[in-house]
Parts: structure tokens; C-alpha cells; sequence
């Protein structure tokens, strides 16, 4: 019943722009720390960008650092990153995750293993 549904990837030119959107239904999201996670073929799933429950504190993998921007609508149950000046090294299937726990959910820890629930991911194509 709890889901994370990510949305707004796609094919896009070096050095434009692109918004993904995650979704939250059958939970409030308000209660979760949500992380952005990329995985390209052959790479392992790395953290893109990490925001606390609140939204007070945010972490960014240096490679995004700048270029992309993590926000959150806990009234819309919604999670965004905004992602400017896209490299083609920035294509690969980006994944919402959600940190519930009581210990790590008012930080932005951006690791795979503190991550609770996953969604299914959206493709991000940098390509000209």
C-alpha cells in the first residue's frame, strides 16, 4: 500500500534541464527523509541528493553540486529534483527512496542502506 512514484524523465539534450517529481500514496510523507538515487548500466546505485523530513537540511553528491536542487511539498506529499545544465554522465535510472526511522529521518543521509522504501525509478537520457 505505501508507494513512491517518480515521474519527469526523458531524453534531453547536454546542458539543458529537467524536473522529477516523487509521489507518495499510503503515507505522509511529512514523516520520511527522501533521497535521490542514480544507477547507470554497469554502476552501482549511488545518492544524487538527500532531503530531511522538514526539509532544513539537504546533501548533494559533489558530480550535482550547483546543478541540481532538491525540494519538498510535504502538503502536496511530493518530493522534487530540479536538475540543470545536464551532462550526458548524468543518464541513468533515478530512483526515489524514503528514510522513516526515528534516528536518521531530521538529516539527509544519502545512503542506500539507511533507506526504507524505494520506487520503481524514471530514466534520465543526456544525449545530443
Amino acid at each position: 500500500q505505501l508507494q513512491l512514484v517518480e515521474s519527469g524523465g526523458g531524453l534531453v539534450q547536454p546542458g539543458g534541464s529537467l524536473r522529477l517529481s516523487c509521489a507518495a500514496s499510503g503515507f505522509t510523507l511529512e514523516r520520511y527523509a527522501i533521497g535521490w538515487f542514480r544507477q547507470a548500466p554497469g554502476k552501482e546505485r549511488e545518492g544524487v541528493s538527500c532531503i530531511s523530513r522538514l526539509g532544513g537540511s539537504t546533501n548533494y553528491a559533489d558530480s550535482v553540486k550547483g546543478r541540481f536542487t532538491i525540494s519538498r511539498d510535504n502538503a502536496k506529499n511530493t518530493v522534487y529534483l530540479q536538475m540543470n545544465s545536464l551532462k550526458p554522465e548524468d543518464t541513468a535510472v533515478y530512483y526515489c527512496a524514503a528514510d522513516r526511522s526515528l534516528f536518521t529521518r531530521n538529516q539527509a543521509i544519502c545512503v542506500r542502506e539507511v533507506m526504507d522504501y524505494w520506487g520503481k525509478g524514471t530514466l534520465v537520457t543526456v544525449s545530443s
